[in-house]
Parts: structure tokens; sequence; C-alpha cells
């Protein structure tokens, strides 16, 4: 069976929360990377109110059968009372970083 390759997105208000959660999910080996990027801009509609505010983005690379536990810990260890989780998949790429990344992750569930 061939593995799914995934990147999972999502986003936090402060550098600090942005850094815990990335050190967290790569220490229980949900992710083999995660790039902290930011700090962007974001507008949004919340509550009826056009919102502008400065975030953190995560860019969590993973494997498509880790993503419920790992969406699971992103809500966990998240502030924000609806977190942007979004997963898209990597159709392909170097072979020697998907073998890296492979060996990074843990077992499949």
């Amino acid at each position: 069976m061939k593995k799914e390759y995934v990147q999972v997105i999502t986003t936090l208000a402060s550098k600090e929360d942005a850094d815990r959660l990335a050190r967290h999910l790569v220490q229980q080996r949900l992710a083999g990377c995660v790039q902290v990027g930011g700090p962007i801009t974001s507008f949004y509609q919340w509550q009826g109110k056009l919102e502008e505010d400065q975030e953190y983005q995560l860019q969590i690379k993973s494997r498509r059968d880790l993503y419920e536990t790992l969406a699971e810990e992103i809500i966990k260890h998240h502030p924000y009372e609806t977190p942007e989780i979004l997963v898209l998949p990597i159709v392909t790429g170097s072979g020697d970083y998907l073998d890296w990344l492979d060996r990074e992750l843990r077992e499949s569930p």
C-alpha cells in the first residue's frame, strides 16, 4: 500500500504558541517537520465582525494515516475556539525527503 503524505496548515496568534505547538507535534512524532512562518496578516469574519490579526502559520509535514490523531492534538493544544486545520495532499516529492519524513513519524495506527 502506497503511503500518502500531507501538509497540514494551522495558524496561531503568538510566536510562542506556534513554537510550542510545533515542538509538541514533532516530539509526538505526528510531524516530521513543522515550519513556523510569520507574522502574517489574516482578514476574516468572526461572530459578524470583520477581523484583522497578526498570526503565525504552521506548515506541518505528516502522513494521511496520522491525520486524525494530529488534528486531535492541534485542537487539544490550540488556544482558538475554532482553529484552522487544513490538509493538503502531497502529490509527489523528493524520494529521499519522503523516506526521511517517514522515518521521523510514528508507526501507522
